[in-house]
């Protein structure tokens, strides 16, 4: 039978975390359950990996008191969820010492194995790697909170699945092409939104150029992407026509431009 609190929120059962370690567990899960909802698979898997370097974060601080800071790089992740499991039985209940951090790896292993978020992997990232990922990192949220709250499982799973919510897409694929729905945008902020969209991969100037509809190409490279460039939030490449997000850029979207649309 479930026990749990009907009142507790996601965020309140994490409160055992650091406030900037559950903020960002919330908006990375939360996007990711979203983007479930609107079948973006290779945008999933992407998310998932951020996930995994979050949540081993949050291990390390739940078992040895310290953790790697957001700003730092973790180096080898393997390495990272071996040091885990390495901690004593005193530390913390076997699912968050042993468990985790192998579901975290698998997780990991998935998104850099998959074609998840860019080139170079065995298989294009399709719904079932993509459910796959989705439910790992449901799994992963769930067993935090059911140690973390002492709650049956079930109710752990119910503040998983109310933080995702149907909405409207930002970019909108059809027929192969792509389309921002909110017209209010700039076409800054809409060649920003659409390099995001495509997770870490080079764009065509000529396909940033019919996806805006812009009506003059010479403008459209002067005013917008020119400026984009001089700006560091994008990187366009002049001579083969190209255009890719910078890390200035992926948040630029992250905190102005999402939150917005």
């Amino acid at each position: 039978m479930s026990t749990g609190n009907p009142k507790l929120s996601l965020e309140h059962a994490l409160q055992s975390l650091p406030a900037p370690l559950v903020k960002r567990i919330l908006r990375i899960y939360s996007t990711i359950k979203n983007e479930a909802l609107e079948g973006q698979h290779d945008a999933i898997g992407h998310q998932a990996g951020k996930l995994a370097e979050v949540l081993i974060r949050a291990l390390q601080h739940l078992l040895t008191g310290t953790h790697t800071a957001l700003s730092a790089n973790l180096g080898n992740f393997k390495a990272e969820c071996e040091n885990i499991e390495k901690t004593s039985k005193a530390a913390g209940p076997e699912g968050l010492r042993i468990l985790m951090p192998r579901a975290l790896l698998f997780l990991y292993t998935l998104r850099n194995k998959r074609d998840f978020g860019h080139v170079g992997g065995e298989v294009d990232a399709n719904e079932i790697d993509a459910l796959t990922a989705v439910r790992l990192a449901d799994w992963c949220i769930c067993e935090l909170i059911r140690v973390s709250q002492n709650i049956a499982l079930e109710d752990a799973q119910l503040l998983c699945d109310a933080i995702s919510e149907r909405r409207l897409p930002a970019v909108w694929n059809v027929l192969g092409r792509k389309r921002i729905l909110n017209t209010a945008l700039t076409y800054r902020d809409q060649v920003l939104l659409l390099l995001y969209s495509e997770v870490e991969k080079a764009v065509p100037t000529e396909d940033l150029f019919a996806w805006t509809e812009h009506s003059h190409k010479a403008n459209f490279r002067r005013d917008v992407l020119s400026r984009l460039h001089d700006d560091r939030l994008i990187e366009w490449d002049k001579d083969v026509e190209m255009a890719i997000l910078s890390p200035m850029g992926a948040r630029e979207v992250e905190v102005r431009i999402l939150p917005n649309v």
